[in-house]
């Protein structure tokens, strides 16, 4: 602390820092507005961000099809035919009996991944209408059909 000669008195006086009250803080009142309003925030945003997080699953399994599509190619190339339904995606990763020419693994890692929700990938050969193949992810419930993020994602 400092002492300070004050002019007209001749006296000195100390000076004392100013200091808060204990009683200063925020109320009870003020912390409830402030957790009303997040809640509110949450309650517009949260449904918002979720609604992206299961597009961005359905975006993803459309990525990962045509992955799969290219490496089914690939494989045609190589074997001269696409794989049956007996042998599946796992022909990608893994030579089929009777396979010549097979030229794999025709994936980046050494096995068929799953799709975003978890399940493994649907192959039919031949396709449903009868041209080519087809790949499904069933979404978010695993079963056939649905909408929003249960729908089938398809090649």
């Amino acid at each position: 602390m400092e002492a300070v000669q004050n002019s007209n008195t001749g006296n000195c006086r100390s000076m004392k820092r100013s200091r808060r009250p204990a009683t200063a803080g925020f109320t009870l009142v003020e912390l409830l507005v402030v957790l009303a309003i997040l809640g509110m925030l949450a309650a517009l945003v949260g449904p918002q961000v979720l609604n992206q997080l299961g597009g961005a699953k359905s975006k993803s399994a459309v990525i990962q099809i045509r992955d799969l599509e290219q490496a089914l190619e690939l494989y045609k190339l190589d074997v001269g035919r696409f794989p049956n339904n007996s042998e599946g995606l796992e022909a990608l990763v893994q030579a089929p009996g009777g396979a010549r020419g097979w030229n794999g693994p025709y994936l980046k890692k050494d096995e068929v991944p799953l799709d975003p929700w978890g399940n493994g990938y649907e192959y039919r050969f031949p396709a449903s209408n009868g041209a080519g193949y087809d790949i499904v992810s069933y979404g978010a419930d695993g079963r056939e059909g649905g909408t929003g993020e249960a729908a089938d994602v398809s090649s």
